[in-house]
């Protein structure tokens, strides 16, 4: 390739003819990576390539000169009198030393090429201080609570952009809820402009509540003549103790609930929901297996009575 002839900005990259922007993009962002002066100090074959690169990226990320690229070939930039052999403009340095980190330069060279309508920077002499083009300096980050923090409400101190960022979670969260903190984002050099951060939450599971919409619901072990005699018994809720009542005769998998005592919500609580689970001795004493051979004695219906009617084909 001669300066002033034909370069092919696709072999350049190394993309397609038919590469999408987002490989053009990718593809730029891998060479400039590799390229760059400051990553190759004293190497003039390094820059004259990133020069290149960045030359070939101006042109393939903007739809209207990719066209005339593809249409008139070498003459393309005649075609409307404009010269993209200076893609840096006047002035240009390269230096990135006052970036926070390699990425932050490539992000902010690629708002540069920011396609039609923005200010290029890097086109044939436009001021190096004009308007650039706006770029996502919001951050997320994905904050784990237990569900003990997620159902009193907590605090975290994060480490954003080496500032300590106090945070205040409040009660009620649930995995997938999205906080939001104004002007905790990523910093654009240069500029003091700052983004947002968004928190991505995560609910670690209990190992006996969970959440079921706006229920926190439980499975509660009861023994057989609990179920079979009814009868008050001592519970664990979210604000402690409490007593709730079996009725007489009531089978394993029946719901009981209490209302208001559940989960936190915007206005007021859910409702706390316990399901009945039949919890078998796997051991009993000799007068628990007296009085159970004497029930089954005593027993005056044979609970399959119904079943054995049905059943036959």
């Amino acid at each position: 390739m001669v300066d002033g002839g034909y370069l092919d900005y696709f072999k350049i990259l190394g993309v397609e003819r038919n590469a999408t922007p987002e490989a053009i993009k990718g593809a730029f962002r891998k060479l400039a990576r590799q390229y760059h002066p400051d990553m190759n100090p004293g190497d003039s074959k390094a820059e004259e390539k990133f020069k290149k690169i960045s030359e070939a990226y101006e042109v393939l990320s903007d739809p209207d000169k990719r066209r005339r690229y593809e249409q008139f070939g070498q003459y393309w930039n005649q075609a409307q009198g404009t010269n993209a052999r200076d893609p840096f403009g006047a002035g240009f340095d390269g230096d990135f030393g006052r970036y926070g980190n390699f990425d932050e330069f490539i992000n902010d060279l690629l708002g540069r090429f920011a396609g039609p309508g923005a200010p290029s920077g890097f086109g044939g002499g436009s001021p190096r201080n004009s308007k650039r083009s706006a770029l996502n300096l919001d951050a997320e980050v994905t904050v784990t609570v237990s569900f003990s923090e997620a159902f009193h409400g907590t605090g975290r101190i994060l480490s954003v952009n080496e500032e300590r960022v106090e945070v205040r979670i409040p009660q009620g969260v649930k995995s997938g809820s999205r906080l939001r903190l104004k002007g905790k984002g990523n910093l654009q050099p240069g500029t003091g402009r700052r983004g947002d951060l968004y928190l991505n939450l995560q609910v670690q599971a209990h190992s006996i509540w969970r959440l079921e919409g706006n229920r926190l619901c439980a499975d509660l072990p009861v023994a057989f003549d609990e179920l079979i005699l009814g009868g008050d018994i001592t519970v664990i809720t979210p604000d402690g103790e409490a007593k709730v009542v079996i009725p007489q005769g009531t089978r394993p998998g029946t719901s009981l609930r209490l209302k208001g005592k559940g989960w936190p919500l915007s206005d007021g609580r859910g409702d706390l929901i316990f399901t009945l689970v039949l919890e078998l001795q796997s051991q009993l004493s000799k007068e628990e297996q007296h009085l159970l051979e004497k029930l089954k004695k005593l027993r005056c219906k044979n609970p399959r009575e119904s079943w054995v009617k049905s059943a036959r084909l």
